[in-house]
């Protein structure tokens, strides 16, 4: 059966800078968002990240939604499995009843920081297993029915989490492993990438359509680090200093995954990925000013959109 595409959805991120700054700035930012015609902002998650950096990826996303109706949200990615699936549950449904049709729940297991999980009491070699287990949980607990479970992480006799998400929240699974894509298969609704070709990620997208049918297309995803400016080279000085300061690594490792120049140069560089399947885009833009960055991608939007 052939699959209906997904309509394409262009995002941009809400920075910690935006996320720490006082409601009017922040009502500001979400007006400028709307204003240009952007689909969503996306929000990262971390409980304590190296030297305990980090924002909780559903409290932002809750503050967001509240900021404007239209203003949709994606949480890329959230931490499953440092927190209990049934009390993620309940705070889905809840964001649910207050932002209805606002939310795309992603979903990674972390790994770049080990310490991060072990801190939380989890052992970091069973991220993977308790991601698996977490998400069957959630996806149950979501349908608003009472649910017995018996894992090898979670026991439990009739959890129930009503009323159930209206409309259903789209999962989509982040993660470069083969594990990650079958993950996104077995539990998501999609698969979200990077540092990725597109070669690569054409292959996922045919590995993953059994899964999926025209009565559930599927939401494959990138999340891509952006830099932009009309002098190619400013923007990849702007983008390279960003990445290594974040990374502690040379941009060398990412530049062949990571667009730079104006706004038809990157639209460029992503057009081979939106015709490979993919229909979310989270763009991490850096440019002369948080304006300038949100000028970048709705302009990218459009390209990508209209051609």
């Amino acid at each position: 059966m052939s699959t209906a595409p997904r309509e394409l959805q262009i995002g941009t991120l809400a920075s910690p800078e935006i996320l720490r700054s006082p409601q009017p700035v922040r009502l500001a930012f979400a007006r400028e968002i709307l204003d240009a015609g952007i689909d969503h902002v996306f929000v990262a998650d971390h409980v304590s990240f190296h030297v305990g950096a980090g924002m909780d990826g559903l409290i932002n996303a809750a503050s967001l939604t509240a900021l404007d109706p239209a203003l949709r949200v994606c949480v890329g990615v959230y931490l499953l499995a440092l927190r209990n699936p049934v009390t993620v549950a309940r705070q889905l449904a809840t964001l649910s009843e207050t932002s209805p049709g606002q939310l795309i729940f992603g979903v990674g297991i972390g790994g770049e920081d080990r310490n991060e999980i072990a801190m939380c009491g989890i052992d970091p070699r069973t991220r993977g297993r308790r991601t698996d287990e977490c998400l069957e949980v959630l996806n149950k607990l979501l349908l608003g029915e009472p649910v017995d479970h018996d894992g090898e992480f979670y026991r439990f006799e009739r959890g129930w989490i009503e009323p159930r998400p209206e409309p259903r929240i789209p999962i989509v699974v982040g993660g470069r492993s083969a594990a990650a894509v079958e993950r996104a298969g077995r539990h998501g609704d999609g698969w979200l990438g990077t540092w990725i070709s597109p070669k690569r990620f054409e292959g996922v997208v045919e590995q993953l359509a059994p899964r999926f049918s025209a009565d559930r297309p599927p939401l494959h995803g990138l999340q891509v680090w952006v830099g932009f400016d009309d002098d190619r080279e400013r923007a990849r000085d702007r983008l390279a200093r960003g990445m290594e300061d974040f990374y502690k690594t040379p941009f060398a490792a990412f530049e062949k995954y990571s667009p730079y120049g104006r706004p038809e140069d990157v639209a460029a560089f992503l057009r081979p990925y939106r015709d490979a399947g993919c229909r979310l885009f989270n763009i991490m833009p850096l440019a002369a000013s948080e304006s300038a960055g949100i000028e970048g991608v709705a302009e990218v939007r459009r390209l990508l959109r209209e051609d």
